[in-house]
């Protein structure tokens, strides 16, 4: 069944009104009709079984027939800090790491990353970004959409991790080591509700003042397996393990 966000100006004990670019969706994409039933979340992350009951250019009407007890978000928070890099890569994370339950994505701005983002062109980028969450968030029936921040520097992305109780950061020298951080050891002590920040680092890695001061700020350096990952793939990983440990070994 067909899933639609709607905001908070949208929902009345009447029914559920959809507007915006999801009514072309419904009506020329999908050609549905009245009578037809879908899903409408609310920003609060409840979702109905909705029937449609009208649809013009501008609107589709809906009756509330029940409310859907769904669990399906992570039982962390888990915020992706993800470094510039070049092409479409930061749109995949966006995407995929939605797919797997990421909560928020903060782009940053690495020494070593390859490409910087045109001032004149953040808002589109964040529009854009947005939009794949959304789409990601109702292709994997999600009840939330995932937050896109804006472009993040060390010093702001440091005050930003204060906010967490678990700070970490993805360092390609953990992986080199016969003594590490183990991604695991810090899963198995979180809890249900802990918030959790992750930072990606670059195609070229972090520099060594970086990591020095996301350490000395207590984020952890933790490796992700024995290999060295793309910067694509790291938060993959990172999401999936947190995924295995905490909803699927408990």
């Amino acid at each position: 069944m067909q899933r639609y966000f709607v905001g908070e100006d949208g929902w009345t004990e009447q029914g559920v009104t959809i507007t915006g670019e999801d009514v072309h969706h419904i009506v020329r994409v999908m050609r549905m009709q009245p009578d037809d039933e879908i899903i409408c979340i609310n920003p609060s992350g409840y979702a109905a079984s909705c029937r449609i009951t009208s649809t013009d250019k501008d609107a589709v009407q809906c009756d509330i027939i029940d409310w859907l007890d769904e669990q399906v978000e992570l039982p962390v928070e888990v915020t992706i800090v993800q470094s510039l890099g070049k092409g479409d890569k930061l749109e995949t994370v966006v995407q995929k790491g939605t797919e797997l339950g990421a909560s928020q994505f903060i782009p940053y701005q690495a020494e070593r990353s390859v490409v910087k983002w045109d001032k004149k062109k953040v808002d589109k980028k964040i529009s854009r970004l947005e939009k794949i969450a959304k789409e990601a968030s109702e292709q994997c029936q999600r009840t939330i959409i995932p937050s896109i921040h804006s472009v993040h520097q060390l010093d702001e992305l440091i005050q930003t991790g204060k906010q967490f109780k678990w700070k970490l950061f993805a360092f390609e020298n953990e992986a080199k080591q016969d003594e590490y951080q183990s991604l695991a050891d810090l899963v198995n002590k979180m809890s249900a509700d802990d918030r959790v920040i992750a930072v990606i680092g670059p195609e070229g890695g972090f520099s060594q003042s970086e990591a020095a001061k996301l350490t000395e700020a207590g984020f952890h350096p933790v490796r992700l397996g024995p290999r060295i990952l793309r910067m694509e793939t790291a938060p993959l990983y990172l999401l999936a393990s947190i995924s295995y440990h905490l909803e699927e070994l408990r």
